[in-house]
C-alpha cells in the first residue's frame, strides 16, 4: 500500500510539474501573440499612411503614364 501511494504521490507530482511547464509556455505564447497584435496594428498604420501618401503623389503635377508622349527614339 505504501508503494501503491508512493507511485500515486509521484504521478501527481509529475502531472503538477508538466501543468507547471504548460502554464509558462501559455503566458509566453499569449505574450507573443499580444506583440505580435501590436506590430500588425503598427503596420497597418503605415501601410494606411503609405496608401494616403502614394495618393497624393499620383494626384500631382506628374502626369499619368497614359498621358505621357513616347520617348524621341521612338
Amino acid at each position: 500500500m505504501v508503494r501503491e501511494e508512493s507511485g500515486l504521490e509521484d504521478r501527481i507530482i509529475e502531472l503538477e510539474t508538466k501543468q507547471a511547464f504548460q502554464d509558462d509556455l501559455l503566458h509566453q505564447l499569449n505574450d507573443i501573440v499580444a506583440e505580435q497584435s501590436q506590430t500588425i496594428s503598427t503596420l497597418l498604420r503605415e501601410t494606411h499612411t503609405l496608401r494616403h501618401m502614394l495618393k497624393n503623389l499620383a494626384s500631382s503635377n506628374i502626369a499619368a503614364q497614359s498621358e505621357e508622349s513616347p520617348p524621341p527614339h521612338y
